[in-house]
């Protein structure tokens, strides 16, 4: 399928027509400092991991508040840190020990020695990465209908960093915020691929076919697999909520309803481990047919 003289008549309903177009403070212990795991003045919050924080270094449009290390992460990380600075201005990092490093963190992140008190990054619109995608034959923007859960967020983009996808597009709600524990799912993708937030899923969709893009929702009642469908070019993926799946209007707004084959016991996937699957499909069908 590459033209739409080749729509199936199985595809989902959809419009005729188309638009063109903590607050801050933190609780004190009975010593006045700072509980574990307060909440950072304003919209900062603390990068862990020594994935999410390097790339985040690298990463000229992070701004950083304060860095922190353990002596033995300093040591380790001495050469990346020192390569980082050739491109950009960094605090000095404070030498910390381990129980202070985790009175400032958040309960049970796994920090490994490296921590950085950041501002989220500034986030696309739809717009940008509709232009960055002119001129391009083939392209995968993923959307998330309401997925709540940061750690899929996060592994969700990992796997598109992985598989070349554009932009990953979420709704201002009910989707969650930019924060350590997301950026350690994501292992540095956080920094390189495109978070983008809208405020209007559906609307987004329509905004997207009139860009040029098929919309392929993710529904596991669908009457064909992703593989059978043999999707190509310009195509928007849209996943569903854990365990709900696609809300009726998401549905309605898709060009067609595809589904992964299940032979198993299981019926279902782990929306990121979905995720992966269908993204993997949709380059393997454009690399090898």
């Amino acid at each position: 399928m590459s033209t739409r003289e080749t729509r199936d008549k199985t595809r989902a309903p959809r419009e005729k027509n188309r638009p063109t177009g903590g607050k801050p403070g933190a609780n004190k212990s009975a010593e006045g400092r700072p509980d574990r795991g307060q909440r950072p003045p304003g919209n900062q919050f603390w990068l862990y991991g020594h994935h999410a924080v390097l790339a985040a270094l690298e990463n000229p449009k992070r701004k950083f508040r304060r860095l922190v290390m353990t002596a033995d992460s300093a040591a380790q990380w001495a050469e990346a840190l020192a390569a980082a600075r050739q491109n950009r201005a960094l605090p000095d990092p404070a030498i910390v020990d381990k129980q202070e490093m985790e009175r400032l963190l958040p309960p049970n992140a796994v920090h490994q020695g490296i921590a950085a008190l950041s501002e989220p990054l500034p986030s696309p619109t739809l717009e940008d990465i509709a232009r960055a995608s002119e001129g391009q034959a083939h392209a995968v923007i993923m959307v998330l209908d309401q997925v709540t859960d940061p750690h899929n967020v996060g592994a969700i983009l990992r796997s598109a960093a992985a598989f070349g996808v554009l932009a990953v597009v979420v709704p201002d709600r009910h989707s969650p915020e930019e924060t350590g524990a997301l950026a350690k799912a994501a292992s540095g993708a956080l920094e390189r691929m495109p978070l983008v937030r809208v405020t209007n899923v559906v609307r987004t969709l329509d905004d997207l076919k009139a860009a040029g893009f098929w919309v392929a929702g993710m529904a596991g009642e669908a009457p064909k697999t992703l593989a059978s469908q043999k999707l190509s070019g310009r195509i928007a993926l849209v996943m569903g909520a854990e365990g709900e799946g696609l809300r009726r209007l998401t549905r309605e707004h898709c060009d067609y309803l595809v589904k992964l084959p299940m032979t198993g016991d299981m019926e279902s996937l782990n929306v990121s481990n979905a995720a992966a699957v269908a993204l993997y499909e949709l380059v393997r069908e454009r690399e090898f047919g």
